[in-house]
């Protein structure tokens, strides 16, 4: 354990950001999820940009790798394309 002021204060900021980043990562796969399984078309077009903003958040926060991000974002692309189709 800690035994520095700033190493315990360092601990507890590191708790928190974990905890935080942990439910946007969360609440982004619920949404990927929901989306995936959504059987109408308008879904899609209303709630792919809200989820892809919700991927390049993550990227920006670094939670995830961008390449992930894009790798996210391009397969909900081409299952909105073939769902369409």
């Amino acid at each position: 354990m800690a035994n520095h002021k700033a190493t315990k204060k360092d601990t507890r900021q590191a708790a928190k950001r974990r905890e935080r980043n942990k439910y946007y990562g969360k609440t982004t796969r619920n949404a990927i999820r929901a989306l995936k399984t959504s059987k109408e078309e308008t879904d899609y077009t209303g709630k792919l940009p809200e989820v892809i903003s919700m991927i390049d958040k993550l990227a920006k926060r670094g939670i995830i790798h961008k390449n992930k991000a894009a790798n996210l974002k391009s397969k909900l692309a081409k299952k909105k394309a073939t769902a369409t189709a």
